[in-house]
């Protein structure tokens, strides 16, 4: 509209540009659309620490990563506050402004401790934040141009989501994130908690992953049969979250959910070890944290699952919480064991994984022996 048309009569007398990387580029689409809600830009200095120290801006709102803008310090240096400094992607393309209002130095020993629980180089959350610049710029940003999306029919901004549930007559929706294949203990999980909401948002994420993950087109061609063959189709909406995964476990939990909030979900399902990478975290920390939050502080409700499988006895799908029976009794696969079993051209049993999912990840494997 009218203000875009303004922003881009600025663009030639900006006379400073920084290149942003994959994450931060996503960041700044995802601030601008109100996925980082209440964020309206990267961060500055007072709420930058807050946020570090008690997982809370300044103003007191909980939020628990930091969302900065990190550049080196050659580049700082000629950066001036109280001025508009260009964002361009890596190719160069000039895609947002930054009114920049401050620039700071942080603590990245301190920032990895707290946010991440290590400082290990191994952990892909702190091997970011090792290799980003050691200054900081604070300050709102517009967004001029979006990046050519992957999955684009999937892709719902937060207004988008909401106006869809609220379309759908639903007042009770809950998210799930997710950054693997969906088998049959996520299905399980997302089924229990469909059974007391409206409807299910099922919101993969396909920004930067690590090494070693599932790519996304493969996820997402694993949800769609999924989705074809086991879900209500009018109970259940698929989209895709663009963001970069931090791997920052407990933390990231609570950011995923307030994420889901501003995308219109009232309830967020907190599985084991969400987000989690190695063993850096402990099986439930992702439960427990949430404790530091009030009821209602976070305008989200977590819904808590245990190590969900098949059991023999039962005769069905179960957890901890509700399976008295031995764990020899129990049908779950490391994911170690999927990929080996996948490798060989293997199905996993359809107690584990839908045939349909297992095929696909077959074929997959096969490809990329």
């Amino acid at each position: 509209g009218h203000e875009r048309e303004l922003l881009e009569e600025q663009v030639p007398s900006i006379k400073r540009a920084i290149k942003l990387d994959g994450r931060q580029v996503s960041d700044l689409e995802l601030i601008a659309v109100g996925a980082f809600s209440p964020l309206e830009g990267f961060m500055g200095k007072d709420d930058y620490e807050s946020v570090v120290q008690n997982m809370r801006l300044a103003n007191g709102l909980p939020f628990s990563i930091p969302i900065t803008l990190a550049v080196e310090e050659e580049i700082g240096l000629k950066l001036k506050e109280d001025n508009d400094v260009l964002l361009q992607d890596c190719g160069g393309k000039t895609i947002g402004i930054l009114h920049l209002k401050e620039k700071f130095k942080y603590d990245k020993k301190k920032e990895a401790q707290l946010v991440y629980r290590t400082t290990d180089n191994a952990h892909p959350g702190v091997n970011y934040l090792k290799t980003s610049g050691n200054i900081l710029l604070g300050g709102k940003v517009s967004l001029l141009e979006r990046e050519q999306m992957s999955f684009s029919e999937y892709s719902l901004d937060p207004a988008e989501s909401r106006k869809l549930f609220h379309d759908n007559g639903w007042k009770r929706v809950v998210g799930f994130q997710t950054r693997n294949p969906v088998h049959r203990a996520h299905e399980y999980i997302q089924k229990s908690a469909l059974e007391a909401v409206d409807g299910l948002f099922l919101h993969p994420l396909v920004g930067a992953t690590k090494k070693g993950d599932i790519p996304a087109e493969v996820r997402m061609e694993c949800y769609k049969v999924l989705l074809e063959n086991y879900y209500p189709k009018n109970r259940v909406v698929l989209g895709v979250l663009p963001a970069a995964m931090r791997y920052a476990g407990p933390r990231e939990a609570v950011f995923h959910a307030i994420i889901r909030k501003n995308y219109g979900c009232t309830h967020f399902i907190v599985g084991r070890d969400h987000a989690g990478v190695g063993d850096y975290y402990g099986s439930f920390d992702a439960h427990y944290i949430f404790d530091e939050f009030d009821i209602g502080e976070l305008g989200i409700a977590p819904l808590f699952f245990d190590y969900t499988f098949f059991c023999k006895i039962c005769g069905s799908m179960a957890s901890y919480k509700t399976c008295p029976h031995d764990s020899t009794e129990h049908i779950s696969l490391s994911g170690t064991k999927v990929r080996e079993m996948l490798k060989a051209g293997k199905l996993p049993p359809k107690e584990f994984s839908r045939p349909e999912v297992a095929k696909i990840l077959v074929d997959w494997a096969k490809a990329n022996k």
